[in-house]
């Protein structure tokens, strides 16, 4: 027997090699025999290094590598036909094809990781259920939370109403409003279902060549659902065994708001319709898929619009508040009135000393999280300086009042932290306290230290660690109570998937995070994220990354592209590159590109030549060979990049584009 497994990946190297792992660990023999693994990998076109990952740990691994991002379904198809056609050869040259009940085939997500005997438990299965066409298993998240989508049904317009427009969480259980997941059958009961994940299908050569390959009108979303279908519609069956589980990490990159994903949700669907659904059914679906997704993207969009805006909002009304009082007080001690200053300074000066304080504190990272009084305090601070210059520079019939402005900055810098205060004190999410953070590490004395000088490596060195020894692990919860632990890591190098999955299923606490170091590997992977010492700096490291040198970077970017256009007619006769100047300062201000970076006018490593060890910087020693100097050279490079990212400044901005003006 021959199990080819088909894993589709985009820019998830770490996932994708902690999956491979696992594969490459899996039991291969079951009740019917021992099993002949192959997989493939079809790559579309990543930028993480990913090829050069499975070369180096993979080797075995057939790799498909595309140039272009081709969609879920198409991508599937490269390697499916490579399959169905291996199996066509072997057919015509022995006379007997081993996909005749015997080659299974598995399309498998690169963001899971499969128990020991997961194959082995689907492919038993299979084997004593002749009239199975596909095959499901149950799948828990990189918390251990059971995922609905583990099976579903068909989605009919009343089902696809319910789920999408919130319904369904009101009836959980119910076989009508539940049945876009099948609510009514328990989650460990092993059931014929209609639809399964694309995460996870199981099926075989010889039904793949009745039903067919997956349906490439679908880019994303959707094409699951149509491939379990057409089994059904094929005459066989579709099996869900929760007997046999996997960990499907089920990232959340796609925003589900967003105008994007409704877009593409809505084309899929849209796709699905004209497929299956005919005259009024159709039309009946089409309105109440469109109504349903664009009520849900306008809620949540409304909602971050106002997740957004309500902390603004209400400081600003504190200081406004505090700012009239503050006037009005000065007026009375100084002309015995309240009316002593005009309307308009109310109304119009005061919002803007407001509006500058404010901005200037977004500027510094005074809204960024997590929350800092001393960003507050600085942001405040430069404010309040840059409205006493602007002061100092108006008509003497224009200056109101100096000693209000500095009482209203003071009162609103009082009023933002106590605002943040009483959040906090209230427990709001995002405000909590900050406290040093524990991990709970379930793996022997070595592994422990891996862990502690990883973090260590990943900026988190403050993190608290506590072991626990795998024998003891029924004590996680007492252990994770104890130390108020908020991280739980598991050693792949000591445990079994098996035993992480079931952990992980266990009742604690909802704060609680967990994640897996790989037994061979230097990174710590969990739900949609991924810890290593090159992909996680620590916000002390001032890293570009940060909202606020995000935010900062690309302000510099406008404001400096602005004054290149301003002084164009001028700088642009001595640019050495001249077809690309206006082609350049345009992208830079639309947001195309940046001055700096990997998306970039220059590179870092530009600055080199501007240090005085620069070109011992840029070639790393005295090489008579040019190979080897030219790899010194891309080393040298490298590591200036890799600075860059992970202490920037604005300044080192500012000196690559002067350095370089007359090269854009």
């Amino acid at each position: 027997m021959r199990l080819s497994v088909v894993i589709v990946n985009y820019n998830v190297r770490f996932f994708l090699e902690q999956c491979l792992e696992s594969v490459y660990n899996s039991r291969l023999t079951c009740d019917k025999g021992s099993l002949e693994l192959e997989v493939y990998v079809v790559d579309n076109d990543s930028a993480d290094d990913s090829l050069k990952m499975l070369s180096e740990r993979f080797p075995q691994v057939r790799v498909i590598a595309n140039k272009e991002n081709v969609g879920f379904a198409k991508a599937n198809n490269q390697a499916l036909s490579e399959i169905l056609k291996a199996c066509s050869h072997e057919a015509d040259s022995s006379g007997q094809c081993t996909a005749v009940g015997s080659h299974y085939v598995l399309l498998l997500n690169p963001d899971t990781l499969v128990e020991h005997d997961t194959f082995v438990k689907c492919i038993d299965f299979m084997a004593e259920h002749p009239d199975c066409g596909a095959l499901g298993v149950k799948m828990v998240d990189g918390k251990g939370r059971y995922l609905k989508e583990s099976k579903r049904g068909f989605p009919t317009p009343a089902a696809s109403f319910y789920k999408l427009s919130g319904l369904i969480k009101l009836f959980p259980h119910s076989k009508r409003i539940a049945a876009y997941y099948m609510g009514h059958i328990a989650d460990s009961q092993t059931a014929e279902i209609e639809i399964l994940p694309g995460a996870f299908i199981m099926t075989t050569t010889k039904a793949l060549e009745k039903v067919g390959l997956l349906d490439e009108s679908y880019f994303m979303y959707g094409e699951d659902i149509d491939f379990s279908w057409r089994f059904i519609l094929t005459g066989y069956k579709n099996y869900y065994l929760p007997e046999a589980r996997i960990i499907h990490y089920k990232g959340e990159s796609t925003k589900k708001g967003s105008m994007n994903y409704v877009y593409t949700f809505y084309n899929a669907m849209a796709i699905f319709s004209k497929k299956y659904f005919t005259g009024s059914h159709a039309k009946m679906y089409n309105v109440l898929i469109h109504a349903a997704i664009w009520m849900r993207a306008g809620l949540s969009f409304l909602r971050r619009i106002l997740t957004r805006i309500a902390l603004p909002a209400i400081d600003f009304a504190a200081a406004f508040g505090g700012f009239v009082l503050i006037k009005s007080l000065w007026a009375k001690h100084l002309a015995n009135t309240v009316n002593y200053y005009p309307a308009e300074y109310t109304y119009a000066v005061l919002p803007i000393y407001i509006m500058v304080l404010m901005i200037s504190t977004w500027l510094n990272g005074g809204y960024d999280k997590p929350l800092k009084r001393s960003r507050i305090v600085k942001g405040m601070a430069i404010g309040a300086t840059v409205l006493l210059v602007f002061y100092s520079l108006l008509d003497e019939t224009q200056r109101y009042s100096r000693a209000i402005l500095l009482l209203g900055a003071l009162w609103t810098t009082m009023t933002t932290i106590g605002i943040r205060a009483l959040l906090t004190a209230a427990g709001v999410e995002g405000f909590q306290n900050k406290r040093k953070r524990t991990a709970i590490v379930v793996g022997s004395e070595e592994e422990c230290r891996r862990t502690e000088r990883l973090y260590a490596q990943s900026g988190q060195e403050s993190k608290k660690i506590v072991r626990l020894n795998p024998e003891e692990k029924r004590h996680l919860n007492e252990l994770i109570h104890n130390h108020r632990a908020d991280e739980v890591v598991f050693c792949g190098r000591d445990l079994t998937t098996a035993e992480i999955i079931s952990l992980m299923s266990w009742r604690t606490p909802k704060n609680v995070e967990y994640k897996i170091i790989p037994s061979e590997r230097d990174f710590v992977i969990g739900s949609n994220s991924i810890s290593s010492p090159e992909d996680l700096f620590s916000e002390e490291l001032n890293a570009v990354t940060t909202p606020m040198n995000r935010r900062n970077k690309r302000l510099f970017d406008i404001v400096s592209a602005l004054l290149l256009l301003l002084v164009s007619p001028v700088i642009f006769w001595f640019q050495k590159r001249k077809g690309n100047y206006f082609r350049d300062v345009f992208n830079v201000l639309v947001g195309r590109k940046t001055w700096v970076g990997d998306n970039g006018i220059f590179s870092p490593a530009d600055i080199i030549s501007a240090s005085p060890h620069g070109a011992n910087e840029r070639q790393q020693g005295s090489c008579p060979d040019e190979a080897e100097e030219g790899q010194q050279i891309a080393g040298g490079e490298q590591a200036v990049a890799l600075r860059y990212a992970r202490n920037y400044h604005i300044a080192t901005d500012m000196t690559i584009l002067w350095k370089n003006i007359l090269k854009i």
